[in-house]
Parts: C-alpha cells; sequence; structure tokens
C-alpha cells in the first residue's frame, strides 16, 4: 500500500508536457565544430529546450557522414567530424531531443556545383533529360531564380529518392525525429494566390496521363492545381510510412506555412496562402495522421498590428484543425524585440499550443539579427533566455508522448500495384473495403508514380483490396489483416491499366 500512498504527489510533481525547441540553421554558427555544439546545448538548456531542431539537410546535402546524401560543402570540421553524431551525443547526454532538420524540395543555391558527382543537382540537375532531370520548372520556363533549383515533386525518381535519403538518416543515426521544411511547391510566383510551378516534362505527362486532358494547364487550373497538391501529400505519407518502419517512436513534423492572414480572413484553409500559393496542405495531413506534428512557421512582427493580427489568426487555425495530432507554435524571434518575443510566447501558452519553437538560435532577436558582432548576439540570447524563463517559459516541460503510436488503436496499411504488362502502376486507383466486423466504409487510394499506396489510422481487423481503375483487366483480390501499431505489406495485381 505504501506504493500507493505517494502514486498522488507523485502524478502531481510530474512536469508539464510540451514540446520546446529550437530551430537551429546550418547557414550559421550552431554545429559546424564540436565546440559549437558544446556551447549549442549549454544554451538550450538554460531556455528549458527539450528538442533541437537540427538543420542536417540544407540542399540535398548533409551534415552528417553517414547518409545516402552527400556530406556538406560546408566550412565544418573535416571527417572524421559528424555534425550530426555531435550533436547527438551532447544533446542525449544533457536529455534534449534531437530531430534531424531536412529541406525536401531544395536542390542547390550556388553559381558553384556541388563537389560530389553523387549530388543529386550533378547527377540530375541542368544536365539531365528526361525523366533523369529532377527540375522543377515554372510555367514560363525558369528553373534556376538566381542560384535556386528544386525538385519536382511530382517527379516518382526524385520522390523515391527523398524517400531514401531520409531513411538512411533515420537508420543510421538516433534521431527522435524529421523535421521537413520546403515541403511545397517553391514561391516565385506571379500572384500569391496561385503557383506556377509544376511543369517539367515528366509532371505534365504524369497529370495528362492521369486526367486524359491533352491541353496545357493554366497555373489557376483547379484540377491541376489539387493534382500537384497532391504529389506533394503522396511525398509526405510516404516518409510516414517508412519512418514508422523504421522506428515508430520517431516524430515526423512539418513546418507549416503561415503566410498572410489566417484562413479565417479567406473564409476557410483552401482559400488562405498555404493551399492556394505553396500547395501544401498541412490541416489535410493532420487529418489523415500522416504527420505527429506541425511546428508552425509562424514568423510575424509583433509590434506591427497587421502582423500581430496575422499571428493570432494563425494560432486560432492551427488549434482548431489539430486533430489528435501535435501543433507547436514557431515565433520568429530574428523579427522581434525582448518584450513581443515575451509576449507572442505568451499569447502561445495560453492559446493551448503542444509547445514552442523559436526560430532561430542564430538570431535571437532582431537586434541580433541586424548585427554580425557574436558579442552582440550571445548578449541577445541571453537576455531573451532570462526573460522568457522568468515569465511564460519559467517551468521544465518534457516533450509530449505520441499516444497514437505509444499507445496505438490503429494500423497501417501500404503496398504495391504491380502489372502483368511491365508498366509502372502510376495513379491507380485501389478499393480498400472492411471485412466481417471491421469498422468503417470503404475508400480509395491511388498509387504513386512508383506504384506504391499506403493508408494509414486503419481500424485493427480485414481488408480486401482490389484495383478499381477503368480498364482495368485480370484483376485479382488481396485480403490483408491490419493490426494495431504495425504496418501491413501486401500486392496487388492487374492484368493492365
Amino acid at each position: 500500500m505504501p506504493a500507493l500512498a505517494l502514486a498522488g504527489p507523485a502524478a502531481a510533481d510530474e512536469p508539464e508536457e510540451q514540446f520546446r525547441a529550437l530551430w537551429v540553421d546550418a547557414f550559421n554558427v550552431g554545429i559546424y565544430t564540436p565546440e559549437q555544439v558544446i556551447t549549442l546545448v549549454e544554451d538550450a538548456s538554460e531556455l528549458g529546450v527539450n528538442a533541437l531542431i537540427v538543420q542536417v539537410g540544407r540542399r540535398f546535402d548533409c551534415f552528417c557522414n553517414d547518409a545516402l546524401y552527400p556530406r556538406t560543402d560546408a566550412a565544418v570540421d573535416p571527417a572524421p567530424y559528424d555534425p550530426l553524431a555531435e550533436v547527438i551525443d551532447v544533446a542525449h547526454a544533457a536529455g534534449i531531443e534531437v530531430h534531424a532538420w531536412v529541406n525536401a524540395t531544395t536542390l542547390w543555391n550556388s553559381a558553384t556545383p556541388p563537389t560530389s558527382p553523387e549530388h543529386a543537382f550533378n547527377a540530375h540537375g541542368p544536365s539531365a533529360t528526361g525523366a533523369d532531370r529532377w527540375l522543377n520548372q515554372r510555367e514560363d520556363g525558369t528553373e534556376l531564380v538566381g542560384n535556386n533549383s528544386y525538385i519536382d515533386p511530382a517527379n516518382p525518381a526524385a520522390v523515391d529518392y527523398v524517400v531514401e535519403a531520409i531513411s538512411s538518416i533515420t537508420d543510421n543515426y538516433d534521431v527522435d525525429g524529421v523535421n521537413l521544411d520546403y515541403i511545397r511547391y517553391p514561391d516565385y510566383s506571379a500572384g500569391e494566390f496561385q503557383n506556377d510551378w509544376g511543369y517539367s516534362e515528366t509532371s505534365l505527362a504524369r497529370f495528362a496521363a492521369e486526367t486524359g486532358r491533352t491541353d496545357r494547364p493554366a497555373v489557376t487550373d483547379e484540377e491541376f492545381s489539387q493534382w500537384r497538391r497532391d504529389q506533394v501529400s503522396a511525398l509526405v505519407r510516404k516518409i510516414y510510412v517508412a519512418m514508422y518502419g523504421s522506428d515508430p517512436s520517431d516524430r515526423l513534423s512539418i513546418n507549416g506555412i503561415t503566410y498572410a492572414f489566417g484562413p479565417v480572413s479567406y473564409g476557410g484553409w483552401e482559400n488562405a496562402r498555404p493551399y492556394t500559393n505553396v500547395l501544401q496542405d498541412w490541416v489535410g495531413w493532420l487529418d489523415e495522421g500522416i504527420i505527429d506534428t506541425v511546428t508552425a512557421m509562424n514568423y510575424k512582427r509583433n509590434w506591427m498590428p497587421a502582423q500581430a493580427q496575422m499571428f493570432t489568426e494563425w494560432n486560432d487555425a492551427l488549434i482548431a484543425n489539430r486533430a489528435d495530432r501535435h501543433v507547436v507554435n514557431g515565433p520568429a524571434l530574428y523579427l522581434n524585440e525582448l518584450p513581443d518575443i515575451v509576449a507572442q510566447a505568451e499569447e502561445t501558452v495560453a492559446a493551448g499550443f503542444d509547445g514552442w519553437s523559436g526560430y532561430s538560435y542564430a538570431n535571437f532577436s532582431a537586434t541580433a539579427t541586424a548585427s554580425t558582432d557574436p558579442a552582440v548576439k550571445d548578449a541577445e540570447r541571453e537576455a531573451v533566455t532570462a526573460a522568457l524563463r522568468a515569465g511564460p517559459l519559467a517551468d521544465d516541460v518534457v516533450v509530449p508522448e505520441m499516444e497514437w503510436k505509444t499507445q496505438p488503436t490503429a494500423g497501417l496499411l501500404e503496398g504495391t500495384v504491380t502489372l502483368r504488362t511491365g508498366a509502372v502502376a502510376d495513379q491507380v486507383e485501389v478499393r480498400v473495403q472492411p471485412l466481417g466486423r471491421t469498422p468503417g466504409e470503404s475508400f480509395t487510394v491511388i498509387t504513386d508514380g512508383s506504384g506504391w499506396f499506403a493508408a494509414v489510422d486503419l481500424a485493427p481487423g480485414q481488408y480486401r483490396l482490389r484495383v478499381v481503375e477503368d480498364g482495368a483487366t485480370g484483376t485479382g483480390a488481396t485480403v490483408v489483416v491490419v493490426a494495431a501499431g504495425r504496418i501491413t505489406s501486401a500486392e496487388v495485381t492487374a492484368g493492365g491499366v
């Protein structure tokens, strides 16, 4: 009985769950040397940080030694120094999680090509042709904006490479999660509520094959916009399932766009700029359950009334669309001074977010951003840390439990469609039908450019899978059993589509 007598007070003393993080970008100091890593972790500990979102993949390179992405050309200490491994060792020793921040679609950003011949820019950039050319293309034919280039999320080979590269990080390093940035179509469009990208040869050919259309779609074409949006969602889904298969305890977070005002100002999510301007449907990803966390890039200047309104509107939208996952507010430290930084943190806590993530470690305030003096940057970091710890971030907190993973009640399904013709089963519809006492209604999933499909958050039980595409011949049914907390794999065969 003594154990029971102690249970109440112990539970009451348990720390609050809150994801408290810092983004650590790889364009500034933080992980270039072992000494920087020690300082980073010490600074994070002072703020009560329990997770570091560390940029290890900037432009299809890696601040690490053991991944599919080639080692970065940045001026980090020479090998055998491994920045990611060093951060993991030091941060974990301090009780801090490490999340590998990876830019998903930014290919390269320099006039000088990367040194590694295996880098995707060299192998699949301007010198490549056909499907081997992974470059996204704007409607006017532009592929490079200055020196910036991007992969097209509608290119199946590029998608599979990204998934394999991220898997190589999660397989080879003891990370606690992956944070996806630029998981969307590029900026630099002619209007704020349209996206001008997705016009690569491969993208247009796949769109025509799926829709049967022979015209060149306009940038504002609703069918084309939704098709491009679906390509990003398919990439997110594939990464989520791959990570779940490697280590279900790893968290997949995405950096959610919060451009301009929130959905309430535009009549709903589907009219807001993240959805229309960069084709990022993080509300849909939360609802489907293919991400664990949105770390919202809620970068607003609190001292400007219009932007303060934007900040609040996005706070409301994030909380309203949580969908039994986690939403973390990410204010821009670098755009604000100390009083406004504290005010935004207070608003974040009061709104009921699952956490706070500051952008960024390199520049803790607008004053720090404007200065090139390391002493000024350090002083600003110390002052902001002290103010936050004396106010809204005073309590020590622990990373929130992902109960959908630690106490699962649903399972995942993945599979491939195989065509007897030998062709890739691209954009083929598969009907998923619950059998017997399995709850739920039938629904349809669609294969990606490699013939792969998946569904998450399925009730445990039996399901029949069948290709239902018009023109499919000789389709066979496959029956699978889905179990909670597990991935069930399947193959569905069809004669042709």
